[in-house]
């Protein structure tokens, strides 16, 4: 399975000629869900879920289907009859021909005056991949590539370090990561590197890897 990094949280998964993209947000590529066979969308934030490049690349292919929670699936369900799909914790589906299980409630704790939204983990391909959106899950299923949100308004290093234990993948990409200056990087990588227990990579956008 080819994974390609794109800004922000955005990555795209490829598998036998179908391509399956997750958050393609407003932080992200303007074309990044374009030609997208199936698009997950962890939670209804602007970084992560932007109404209208989904709603162009569902109107470009019409073949494409979303899986998403609730709040994000209201907002598209009309348009687009039979090809957008509620999900929660503890679901499992197939999409364009990707194994998908479902881990995860609710957004991580921004501020305590300020509500907490859904959010959705997706685990694909058996542990595969793992992109947990904007919260610290801990799927019960191993993992080989966790998709690390680095910085965020409601994480801290600590936390990101202490996340990359208690899950122990194989290895840990970068995603959440456009609110990090190239000034910071290395001090991120030199500690989630050597304090994390597990290989950690950094892909620009545009970079690919097998996974």
């Amino acid at each position: 399975m080819k994974l390609t990094k794109k800004s922000h949280a955005c990555v795209r998964l490829e598998k036998d000629g179908r391509t399956l993209v997750i958050d393609p947000g407003g932080f992200s590529e303007q074309d990044a869900a374009a030609g997208a066979d199936a698009v997950l969308v962890t939670h209804e934030h602007a970084d992560h879920f932007d109404e209208g490049r989904l709603r162009a690349a569902l109107e470009g292919n019409p073949a494409a289907e979303i899986w998403t929670l609730k709040s994000v699936a209201d907002r598209l369900t009309a348009a687009f009859p039979g090809r957008v799909h509620t999900v929660g914790h503890g679901d499992a589906f197939s999409a364009a021909g990707f194994e998908v299980q479902v881990h995860g409630e609710l957004h991580a704790v921004i501020h305590p005056d300020i509500p907490r939204i859904t959010n959705v983990g997706y685990l694909v391909e058996g542990g595969s991949v793992f992109h947990p959106g904007d919260a610290l899950t801990v799927p019960d299923h191993p993992v080989e590539t966790l998709l690390l949100p680095v910085m965020a308004p409601w994480n801290k290093i600590a936390e990101v370090i202490d996340y990359v234990r208690e899950v122990a993948p194989q290895r840990a990409y970068d995603v959440h990561d456009a609110l990090l200056t190239d000034l910071a990087r290395p001090i991120y990588d030199r500690q989630i590197g050597a304090l994390g227990g597990t290989d950690h990579q950094r892909l620009a956008p545009g970079e690919s890897a097998q996974v």
